[in-house]
């Protein structure tokens, strides 16, 4: 599914020579009046709350996984992931904390893994 945002075109009224005349014999210390096109026009407002999720809830599956396989390689992508997602403001931070602890518990397990072993890989025959 692809949401797609239309960016629609602003109203413009037309100026007639009336409302020329009017603002010719205005005061001249008197305010500016805010016009509507004076407003800032904003850019397409993309679903960033989406896509900020999105990446706390996979750094917290790449790190509950790269707690199994792949630690060296998870766990750096889960951290980074956790890091964007709580850049980007996410509605789920305790996803992207548990993403983000989950991803260092990864490269401790790496760590360990290689000082005991001496090697990169899981022992499991004792």
């Amino acid at each position: 599914m692809t949401l797609t945002l239309i960016d629609r075109a602003r109203r413009t009224d037309h100026v007639t020579d009336k409302d020329v005349i009017d603002k010719d014999t205005a005061d001249a210390g008197a305010a500016p009046e805010k016009t509507p096109d004076a407003a800032p026009v904003s850019a397409p407002r993309r679903a960033t709350g989406r896509e900020a999720d999105g990446l706390a809830v996979a750094s917290f599956v790449l790190g509950l996984i790269g707690l199994l396989v792949f630690n060296l390689l998870l766990g750096p992508t889960a951290i980074v992931m956790a890091l964007l997602a709580l850049a980007r403001r996410t509605r789920r931070p305790g996803r992207a904390y548990l993403g983000l602890a989950l991803g260092v518990a990864d490269l401790v397990v790496l760590a360990v893994l290689v000082t005991v072993n001496g090697t990169v890989a899981w022992d499991l025959a004792g």
